[in-house]
């Protein structure tokens, strides 16, 4: 095989290795303008179908963000390493994609009105959306959360 026609093999298989399309949870850190505490799966069409057969049209990551702060808190004092994920995790902007009848949603707060396209972009890449819409809610907005939380 000439070299040439390894790397046309290659890029054919490359195009099949694409990532699906996530839901998931992420912090979004302004100094560094990037995300940390990303958790994220893949959205597969059969996952679609099988909720929309359900009558649960909505799909969303099973993880709370204050579960994987407490568990990335632990981890980091366990382990003796330095963590973002120290203090209240209400504090640190963040956000959920999730997947809602016919499209994906990013839900937020207001904090990320004035990122959003710095936002946009992070999401696209970070999650492989082909599209979304944001959701802005309360209880995104910083210092928000789950009642009796901190």
């Amino acid at each position: 095989m000439t070299n040439e026609e390894h790397s046309a093999l290659m890029a054919d298989m490359k195009s099949f290795d694409e990532q699906m399309p996530s839901i998931g949870i992420f912090w979004y850190d302004p100094k560094e303008h990037s995300f940390f505490g990303v958790y994220k799966k893949e959205l597969t069409p059969k996952m679609v179908e099988d909720a929309a057969v359900k009558g649960m049209p909505f799909i969303n990551y099973p993880k709370l963000h204050r579960q994987v702060w407490k568990e990335e808190y632990f981890r980091a004092v366990a382990t003796h390493q330095p963590t973002k994920f120290k203090g209240d995790y209400t504090q640190i902007p963040r956000g959920r994609v999730s997947w809602n009848i016919d499209k994906f949603i990013v839900l937020v707060g207001a904090w990320a009105h004035d990122v959003q396209d710095e936002l946009s972009e992070l999401v696209q890449q970070e999650f492989a959306l082909p599209y979304f819409e944001f959701v802005y809610d309360e209880h995104w907005d910083l210092g928000h959360g789950w009642s009796g939380d901190f």
